[in-house]
C-alpha cells in the first residue's frame, strides 16, 4: 500500500504517525519545527487522510504499511514517533522490525487495552447525511447536537471534503471500516518480541491514557523505556503544549 506522505528538512529520518481520525496535516507544525534537525516524514495511515482505503485494518497491517513505506523511500532505519493509535502502530513496527527503528517515541498511549470513548463521535459522524449536506457549517450544526467541544468538532471536520465531480461531501477516512474494527483499535496489539532500543513514553499530565505506575509493565515490551510527563497537557499533548513537546522529542533523539 502506497501511503500518502509529506517530508520536511534534512538529516536523520524521523517518521511521525497520527492517531485515530487524524491525518498528517495535524502534524505539519510539529514537523516543520523538528525539520531543523531531522528529515521528517509525516504519513497518512491506511483508511485515513489521502492514503488508500482497504477493508482490512489492524496494527500488524498498519506496521507493515509503514515498513513498506520505508522500503519504497529507501529509508533503512529511522526514528519513529506515534501518537495514540499511531503510537500503537509505532510500537508494533518496533517489535516486529526492530532493525528499522533507531529510537521510539510513544505519545500518550500505552501497550494495553482501553475502554471505548469514541461512541459519541461515531454517532455524530454517522448522523451526517453526506449526499444532502450543503456545507461544513451545516455539518458543524449537526455535530453540535452530539459534541460540545469546538476543537474536537473542527478536528473531525478536517476529514470532510467536497467531491466536486460527484457534487457531494465525503469523508477522507474510511469510516465504516474504522467503526467495524474499533474494538481491535482499543485492544492491546500483539507485541511478540521486546524492542530493546531507546524508548520514550510522553504523557500529558491531564490525560489518563498512561499510568506511571504501569511503567514496569510497559518495560516488559520495551526494556529501555523511560517516561516523561508534560504539564498542562491532555491526550493531545503535541497540540496543547507544542513547544515542550518538541523540546522533549528533540532532546531524546539527539542525546547519544
Amino acid at each position: 500500500m502506497q501511503l500518502n506522505y509529506k517530508v520536511f528538512g534534512e538529516g536523520d529520518p524521523l517518521i511521525i504517525l497520527h492517531g485515530l481520525f487524524g491525518t498528517l496535516d495535524n502534524w505539519q507544525g510539529i514537523a516543520k519545527k523538528l525539520a531543523q534537525d531531522f528529515m521528517v516524514f509525516i504519513v497518512d495511515l491506511r483508511n485515513h487522510g489521502r492514503s488508500p482505503h482497504a477493508d482490512d485494518f489492524g496494527y500488524a497491517l498498519m506496521a507493515e504499511d509503514v515498513r513498506e513505506f520505508m522500503e519504497t523511500n529507501w529509508i533503512y532505519h529511522a526514528y519513529v514517533l506515534g501518537h495514540s493509535m499511531g503510537g500503537k502502530v509505532a510500537m508494533q513496527l518496533a517489535t516486529d522490525h526492530s532493525d528499522l527503528v533507531d529510537k521510539l517515541i510513544v505519545a500518550d498511549i500505552a501497550p494495553k487495552t482501553y475502554a471505548g470513548s469514541h461512541e459519541t463521535i461515531f454517532k455524530a459522524m454517522f448522523a451526517l447525511d453526506l449526499p444532502h449536506l450543503e456545507s461544513r457549517r451545516a455539518a458543524d450544526e449537526v455535530f453540535q447536537q452530539y459534541l460540545d467541544s469546538y476543537s474536537i468538532r473542527q478536528f473531525l471536520l478536517k476529514n470532510l471534503y467536497l467531491d466536486r465531480e460527484a457534487k457531494q461531501y465525503r469523508w477522507r477516512m474510511n469510516l465504516p471500516v474504522i467503526y467495524d474494527h474499533y474494538q481491535e483499535i482499543l485492544a492491546q496489539n500483539e507485541l511478540l518480541v521486546p524492542y530493546e532500543g531507546p524508548t520514550l513514553f510522553l504523557k500529558g499530565a491531564n490525560s489518563d491514557y498512561i499510568d506511571p505506575q504501569e511503567l514496569p509493565h510497559y518495560q516488559t515490551f520495551f526494556p529501555g523505556a523511560q517516561l516523561t510527563t508534560i504539564q498542562e497537557a491532555g491526550h493531545w499533548v503535541h497540540a496543547e503544549q507544542p513547544v515542550e513537546f518538541v523540546d522533549e522529542v528533540r532532546t531524546f533523539l539527539l542525546q547519544s
